[in-house]
């Protein structure tokens, strides 16, 4: 058990962290040599990212009037120790606040909900509204918060050329496109007539504990996705969002039901699958194809049989792949267009 741990405090600091959070690759690289702590990393439920789930339990506890550990946390003070100091401090504050942690591990989840990750989803959905000329009904699976449900009030940048205008606010998602050329119809912003979000514990953005699990999801070192989600909210807490606390899979049907059958269905999930058991993924696919018998519905994902993000067309049974494009970066700082097959 510890042994496997171990390997998954190493794997994300590789391969999540390098480059991207050096205070995060550091401590994952300790805690996967350290057994007291991969021993309190046991009391996380199985199909939570541990990693994740450990290191946002900590930065979720942490009170900046009292903790040392807050000086070593760029999303906490301005001048920050050196990271080679942390870990002793790291350790003590674990071992110290072990028991509100395992009572976290049980509360909470890892949903961090990436806003940015809108870039690549959003000329999706303007190339669907123009093909069909019908209203979005937008359904997210793994919501959080909700915060991609407001992709159509939002404004791009891509590749620090191309603006895209939604609102007057100052909110600006860039991202790079390293692939084909992004479609004509992303000037136009889609109609989305409904907004659904489905997730096994909703974030209530109108919660301020609840905003504070959100903030601790974000890494240390991403203070730019932090100003992101404080400039999103106001235009979020605007819009009619109805996040509903369950089991997608089981209750997939059911929402459809209400969903109006002049709207266009759009079922998406980004890095969500991949917590998700292959007999309920598989599951869902089912549920998507006797959905498509009374109303065909687009579904847009990554994480469910491959890392690659896919966007398919479901009608009467039948899956068309509409596009297949790499796989993007974890937080869409960047990802790789590809045009319709």
């Amino acid at each position: 058990m510890l042994a496997k741990l171990s390997k998954q405090f190493r794997t994300f600091a590789k391969n999540e962290c390098e480059n991207s959070s050096p205070l995060y690759e550091h401590l994952a690289n300790k805690i996967a040599d350290d057994e007291e702590l991969l021993k309190v990393a046991t009391f996380i439920p199985q199909g939570q990212p541990v990693p994740n789930l450990l290191l946002a339990g900590v930065q979720y506890l942490l009170s900046p009037s009292k903790d040392d550990l807050v000086y070593f946390y760029p999303s906490l003070t301005t001048t920050t120790r050196p990271i080679k100091e942390v870990y002793p401090v790291f350790k003590a504050f674990v071992l110290s606040h072990s028991d509100e942690l395992k009572a976290l591990f049980q509360e909470k989840l890892v949903q961090t909900n990436e806003i940015r990750r809108c870039s690549y989803l959003y000329p999706m959905m303007t190339e669907i509204y123009e093909r069909h000329k019908k209203p979005l009904a937008l359904l997210e699976i793994g919501a959080s918060a909700g915060l991609q449900l407001g992709m159509d009030q939002y404004n791009y940048c891509y590749n620090q050329q191309l603006h895209i205008n939604n609102s007057n606010n100052a909110f600006v998602l860039s991202s790079e496109n390293r692939g084909q050329p992004l479609p004509a119809s992303i000037s136009n912003a889609p109609v989305v007539c409904k907004r659904v979000g489905i997730d096994l514990n909703p974030i209530d953005i109108h919660n301020e504990e609840e905003l504070q699990w959100l903030q601790a999801l974000i890494w240390p070192e991403h203070q730019e996705r932090r100003l992101l989600l404080n400039q999103a909210l106001p235009i979020l807490k605007e819009l009619d969002l109805q996040l509903i606390k369950g089991d997608a899979i089981k209750l997939i049907k059911d929402i459809v039901r209400d969903i109006n059958e002049d709207a266009m269905l759009v079922v998406y999930h980004t890095h969500v699958a991949n917590q998700i058991p292959l007999e309920l993924r598989l599951e869902l696919i089912e549920q998507l194809k006797e959905i498509s018998m009374e109303r065909p519905l687009y579904h847009c994902y990554n994480n469910l049989f491959d890392m690659q993000l896919h966007q398919d067309f479901i009608d009467q049974g039948d899956i068309e792949s509409i596009r297949i494009m790499e796989r993007p970066d974890g937080h869409a700082r960047w990802f790789k267009w590809s045009n319709n097959k």
